[in-house]
């Protein structure tokens, strides 16, 4: 089995009502949910939900001590006018702007957002990465 691999990516929220009716806005498709944790299929790995209280106790530590490490999730388009329309739509469901999108140094162009919980989201388009119909990197 490959080591270089992730199977779930969950973010800690604070209240996943808001957190799930955030991401529905954005067009994710909920697969499963309990009162604690949303689970969505992102092609091959899983993206959850999980209430802060209940992520520290899994963890054995308290809230506060969960820290919030730098990181930033993205999403890949195939076209800069692709990126603008994610971004707008991501700032329609009530995200928060962190940079609008614009062409990057390195030849890309991308912009940034917050969720609800301050997790923050680039929308980019990477002219050196080609995308495939799912919008994996092919």
């Amino acid at each position: 089995m490959q080591a270089n691999r992730v199977t779930l990516i969950t973010l800690g929220v604070a209240d996943l009502a808001l957190s799930k009716a955030f991401y529905a806005a954005l067009g994710w498709v909920l697969e499963e949910a309990t009162d604690d944790v949303a689970f969505y299929d992102i092609g091959g790995a899983k993206f959850g939900l999980y209430s802060l209280g209940k992520m520290a106790e899994d963890l054995d530590l308290s809230i506060e001590d969960l820290g919030r490490g730098a990181s930033n999730l993205s999403q890949n388009y195939p076209t800069e006018a692709e990126v603008d329309a994610a971004y707008d739509l991501a700032l329609s469901a009530g995200a928060k702007p962190v940079k609008k999108p614009a062409a990057i140094f390195w030849g890309g162009y991308s912009g940034a957002f917050a969720d609800p919980d301050g997790h923050i989201w680039e929308v980019a388009c990477n002219p050196f990465w080609l995308l495939n119909d799912e919008g994996h990197i092919a």
